[in-house]
């Protein structure tokens, strides 16, 4: 496959996350009152998606790895757009929870291989530059969801706002018909015995670069699901902005992620993957510091508006964009023979952390603007922690080339 088409593939398959959570944040509000759902209710149709995504991932990895990429995409892919309809048609509740989790279990096959199908196909550093690509791909399908999101629930309601997510995933499963060859080098036929999948999964988990590399994306990732999963009753509950509002600020807040993937590009072709990430992190801990001060100073003041709120995202945003790329290749990149599955088992420890945050956030929302400043003050904590003392340890080339 020609690389140009290989980045567009990864960006769908990636943008897939962006699409099925970002599209629907502007509706949370008008889902809870047409559904009569409680604030526990609305936050478990998140994290029973994320939960799911990450549980099947560790499903989907060892069968990527038995029987190759595209027959998985495919299947995950199919089961996705069925699991969309049923979204769009959801009479109820609990209807509406049960098929966002099988769209999670869906989506955990795109996503898993995506980050496989850079391992099959490029080293290491190459990978991190290649992954930035496909995820500043993500961030401009990231752009559009909030404000279409936002538009469609304002104008014509919250279920065409669904079926737009429906679309989205008939496209992509229509380009994986089209254009997607089979990436994986070799089948390991051992894949999915017990025996092999205990060892593998041991052997990946112990690892220090895998710890090290899983620990960094987790940490960004949980800091942009603090923001997504309490954005929407900050800005039009809380701050009082309308939905379409608030979908051109997820909109502008795209955008730094975009500039942040570009600028971490720039810098590793110029120096290290660690020296880059050591460098973002000063990014991510002063967006956590600012937001958790200005909450804190300004909550219920007139001076108070989005930009307090804002700017300290966007220096978190811009850290994101080189946190994400390169963790998430180089998590992967001491297993070239098991890359499905150290996918996989990346992605499940991302969405396992969600989980458990997005029940916090359910239980402490009271005040949803300093459930937002505490939960990104915290990870951006995590993520300089790991990025100056972890990832200067275990980040270097010579470790990511290890088998």
């Amino acid at each position: 496959m020609p690389k140009h088409l290989v980045v567009v593939l990864l960006a769908l398959l990636l943008g897939l996350q962006a699409v099925t959570t970002d599209l629907y944040l502007p509706a949370l509000p008008a889902i809870r009152a047409s559904l009569n759902a409680s604030m526990g209710e609305i936050q478990l149709t998140l994290t029973a998606l994320l939960l799911a995504f990450g549980i099947s991932q560790l499903v989907w990895g060892p069968l990527s790895d038995r029987f190759g990429r595209r027959p998985i995409l495919l299947w995950g892919m199919g089961a996705y757009v069925i699991a969309s309809v049923a979204c769009v048609a959801a009479p109820g509740i609990g209807w509406l929870i049960a098929a966002r989790a099988v769209q999670g279990i869906a989506m955990g096959a795109a996503v898993m291989a995506a980050r496989a199908i850079v391992r099959d196909l490029y080293q290491p550093h190459e990978g991190a530059q290649v992954m930035s690509q496909a995820l500043s791909g993500l961030g401009l399908i990231a752009c559009t969801c909030a404000p279409v999101g936002g538009l469609l629930s304002d104008w014509i309601g919250w279920r065409y706002a669904l079926l737009s997510v429906t679309l989205f995933g008939v496209l992509t499963l229509g380009l994986l018909l089209w254009g997607y060859r089979e990436t994986l080098p070799e089948r390991r036929m051992d894949a999915l015995r017990w025996d092999s999948l205990w060892r593998s999964n041991l052997d990946i988990i112990r690892h220090p670069v895998f710890l090290t590399w899983c620990a960094l994306s987790s940490a960004s990732y949980l800091g942009l699901f603090t923001f997504l999963a309490t954005s929407s009753f900050v800005f039009t509950q809380q701050l009082g902005y309308s939905k379409t509002i608030y979908g051109l600020l997820m909109f502008t807040m795209s955008l730094a992620y975009i500039v942040g993937t570009f600028w971490g590009r720039w810098m590793l072709r110029r120096t290290s993957i660690h020296r880059t990430v050591g460098v973002a992190g000063f990014l991510s801990i002063s967006g956590g510091v600012l937001l958790t001060v200005l909450a804190h100073a300004g909550a219920g003041q007139a001076w108070y508006g989005a930009w307090a709120v804002m700017l300290p995202v966007y220096l978190f945003m811009f850290g994101h964009g080189v946190h994400q790329p390169c963790g998430q290749s180089a998590a992967v990149a001491p297993f070239p023979l098991k890359a499905g599955t150290a996918s996989a088992l990346n992605g499940f420890l991302m969405m396992l952390g969600a989980f458990f945050m997005g029940g916090w956030l359910g239980r402490n929302m009271d005040v949803p603007l300093l459930a937002l400043a505490h939960g990104l003050l915290l990870w951006s904590a995590v993520i300089a922690a790991v990025a100056w003392t972890a990832v200067q340890r275990h980040g270097r080339p010579v470790e990511l080339k290890a088998a």
